[in-house]
């Protein structure tokens, strides 16, 4: 994915748990591109056990990755 197509939030759905780690870290770098671009900071939010959201977002700090759960 290139960041001129990128459109957020990006949606992860993981299959198992052993491979969620990966796919976020995978989805984080994605997004990183464009955090540092706008200078903002990058929110992770756990929607259910299987699917989470990683976006820009101007409560976090710019250089932040920020993790919540609404679930």
């Amino acid at each position: 994915m290139t960041i001129s197509t990128l459109e957020l939030p990006v949606t992860v759905t993981v299959g198992d748990r052993s491979s969620m780690e990966g796919q976020l870290d995978a989805a984080v770098k994605t997004v990183r591109a464009a955090a540092v671009r706008e200078r903002r900071g990058i929110l992770v939010t756990r929607l259910n056990s299987h699917q989470f959201t990683v976006e820009l977002n101007d409560c976090v700090p710019f250089g932040m990755t920020r993790e919540r759960q609404i679930w």
